[in-house]
């Protein structure tokens, strides 16, 4: 019992203790070799190349890597997230486009894992792209939009990748466009956006969406006043969420005075005319009658060319973006405009030169350097 032990004595208070005796050095759980290898491969960046394979073959390992790609910032990655997207490309445009969006409060993701499971249990594959508000102080975001979404996280037809805002207005990230490229790429058919809230430039989710919905909750006070007018107009349809035990009442008179408003916005370019609903994220009531909603729109607007047309248009405001991001881009990573634009901040908070004046000189100094002065 005790073989492997031997009383030894203590040298430092000349008193025995149980030691345990040397023995075979016993061999590390992972050989040296394996461990570097493994850890060369996690941190190897795949190709370009790499990343367009493992997302036409279905793995969400490389479509996630991609997408962080497409959002970094390193100009080191710009040139392989432009060769991923063009690869991505001939593959995209064969799904539908949903914005999703909605005062504080309203239940966005609940009713989103809601739909995004019914959608999967009536065979569609579904990508929830999900915007969270970056703070204005560290820039950091929570992400928490996978822990609010449990049951459709473990969805094997659904896939759920949570953004950052960042500095982007109308609450959707800086590269959702692409996002969405390589969501469809990928396969899925149905590519939900859900947006942080109203705001001012919501625009611009609807600017990339083929249908927006709108959500709103009853018994919050006068329901025509919670929203802005522009929002509404925007909107495709509205869905009266959190219609549930005490509250279907209100929730239907709610419906009704929506859909009595909705009759005063003008006609709309695609000949549709938007409705109003009742539905509970909670009890799934009514998530049904919104992809009702969201299929004869499609069926409209695709009888009467407007769907391609649609997404045309949005091809092209697709790229005066990029073409916006990249002068911004190229602008600031100018070392001379660096330079000058330390020096120019100083003076203007100093007031020797007004904002304007500091503005027309660096913009004069960056044109003259490319020789379109």
């Amino acid at each position: 019992m005790f073989r492997n032990f031997t009383f030894v004595e203590d040298k430092r208070d000349k008193t025995s203790a149980l030691s345990e005796k040397t023995g075979v050095d016993q061999p590390d759980s992972l050989s040296r070799e394996v461990a570097k290898n493994v850890i060369s491969k996690r941190h190897r960046q795949p190709s370009a190349d790499d990343l367009v394979n493992g997302i036409f073959s279905g793995d969400v390992t490389s479509l996630s890597r991609a997408i962080t790609l497409v959002e970094s910032t390193n100009p080191e990655h710009q040139q392989k997230a432009s060769d991923v997207i063009s690869a991505c490309l001939p593959k995209t445009n064969h799904s539908v486009r949903i914005g999703i969006t909605g005062v504080p409060g309203v239940g966005k993701s609940t009713f989103i894992e809601a739909f995004g499971t019914y959608l999967t249990g009536i065979g569609k594959r579904v990508a929830v792209l999900a915007v969270d508000p970056s703070s204005s102080l560290s820039r950091g975001s929570i992400l928490g939009d996978k822990t609010r979404m449990e049951e459709l996280v473990k969805d094997k037809n659904a896939y759920i990748r949570p953004s950052a805002s960042g500095e982007t207005l109308g609450g959707v990230a800086r590269k959702t466009r692409e996002t969405i490229t390589l969501c469809e790429a990928f396969g899925f058919d149905t590519i939900i956006i859900e947006t942080v809230g109203v705001g001012q430039s919501e625009t611009a989710v609807h600017g990339m969406t083929d249908f927006f919905l709108l959500l709103q909750i009853a018994g919050a006070g006068d329901e025509l006043q919670g929203i802005k007018r522009g929002i509404m107009e925007m909107a495709d349809a509205i869905a009266i969420n959190k219609a549930d035990g005490d509250n279907v009442k209100r929730a239907k008179l709610a419906k009704t005075e929506f859909g009595r408003a909705l009759h005063f916005f003008p006609e709309k370019s695609s000949g549709w005319m938007p409705k109003a609903t009742t539905c509970s994220a909670v009890t799934k009531d009514g998530i049904d009658e919104v992809w009702g909603i969201v299929s004869d729109y499609l069926e409209l607007t695709k009888g009467n060319g407007f769907f391609e047309q649609r997404r045309s248009e949005q091809n092209l405001a697709w790229m005066r973006e990029t073409i916006a991001e990249q002068l911004r881009f190229r602008f600031y990573s100018d070392p001379n405009i660096g330079k000058l634009l330390e020096q120019l901040s100083h003076d203007v908070l100093h007031n020797r030169i007004s904002p304007f004046k500091a503005a027309q000189e660096m913009l004069a100094n960056y044109f003259k350097q490319a020789g379109t002065s």
